[in-house]
């Protein structure tokens, strides 16, 4: 009898991601033998969430005021089901259980032994193994206006490809050899939690499963420089920094949210995402009307005034290796990254 997907993660529990491009690790976390209550399918709620990085793995972790709930070790201890990793927790739906597990283990003597300290951990990326990158360009007046370009009558899509994901604390390997205009672009990241299809503007937000704080990093002259070739620009290998955290849908309100850039601790962006051209509805109705967005799938949601872009030529000052990124949205953390 076949079985499907969400079926085999029923019967024997979290499974392992598939190790992706770029620099990321070749194993990650593996499948756990746990027992199999079903929950019922459906996203996480009230809760943040990270993956954790140790050594070549990646495994879930859970945010909280005792420090880090290491999710895969606190299923071992309480022999319950849980995603091994955000990929899986997006990808099968598998948010009850993930809830189940949290709750459970706030309860127990014995799971206190799975909390780590913050400080103490390695961050993976938010996701590794998304079936689509998509990203929003032009989508701030301010931005649109300080680089004199017109406000777009309908959102303005480009990609990312997995092996330009990146993680908090991380690096990015410039590419010297064949570009020099480097620029930072703050932005809000969407994770979808259901597929979506024509779906309408006022359902649009139900589609998605949480947020986090995302750098577009760009090369603006393979990117505009070489024919229009946004995709060129936007996708070298690390130009996809995500985290530290994805925070659940339903404690965020999307089109409100301060969000700021740092460059060696000086503040080269700050604005809030009211000032999208399209707001977040908008932007997954029209997405879905084109492309069917699916559990996993990540949206890059544009970036505010105040990049290196749009400087006067004589003031582009763009950047180099050493430079140290910060960039944090309201309620969702901070991302820091290096160049090197």
């Amino acid at each position: 009898m076949h079985r499907n997907r969400r079926d085999f993660m029923k019967d024997t529990g979290a499974v392992a991601a598939f190790a992706m491009a770029g620099g990321l690790p070749a194993k990650l976390a593996a499948a756990q033998p746990f027992p199999a209550e079903s929950h019922g399918s459906g996203m996480a709620h009230g809760l943040t969430l990270l993956n954790i990085r140790s050594g070549a793995d990646y495994r879930l972790g859970v945010k909280n005021e005792k420090g880090v709930l290491d999710v895969v070790e606190a299923a071992k201890i309480l022999h319950l089901h849980a995603p091994a990793t955000i990929d899986d927790l997006l990808q099968n739906q598998d948010g009850p259980s993930l809830n189940a597990l949290v709750d459970a283990a706030a309860k127990s003597k014995p799971a206190q032994k799975a909390y780590l300290k913050e400080d103490a951990i390695e961050y993976g990326p938010i996701v590794t193994r998304p079936e689509k990158i998509v990203c929003v360009g032009l989508n701030y007046r301010q931005h649109a206006m300080e680089i004199g370009a017109p406000i777009p009558k309908q959102p303005v899509l480009f990609n990312k490809f997995n092996s330009a994901l990146n993680h908090h604390n991380g690096k990015i390997k410039l590419p010297v050899d064949y570009a020099t205009k480097f620029d930072y672009e703050v932005e809000l990241v969407m994770l979808v939690g259901r597929e979506a299809k024509m779906v309408n503007e006022a359902d649009a937000l139900s589609y998605i499963a949480g947020y986090a704080t995302g750098n577009d990093f760009t090369a603006r002259d393979l990117q505009l420089e070489t024919g229009g070739q946004w995709m060129v620009g936007k996708t070298p290998d690390q130009f996809g920094p995500i985290g530290p955290y994805m925070v659940t849908a339903d404690q965020i309100d999307p089109d409100n949210l301060k969000l700021e850039c740092r460059v060696n601790g000086e503040t080269r962006q700050s604005s809030n995402t009211s000032d999208f051209i399209f707001n977040t509805r908008k932007m997954i109705s029209y997405i879905s009307r084109v492309i069917t967005l699916k559990p996993g799938d990540i949206i890059f949601t544009g970036t505010p005034q105040g990049v290196i872009q749009g400087k006067p030529k004589d003031q582009q000052v763009w950047l180099k290796p050493g430079d140290k990124i910060a960039c944090s949205l309201e309620k969702l953390g901070e991302l820091k990254f290096e160049l090197t």
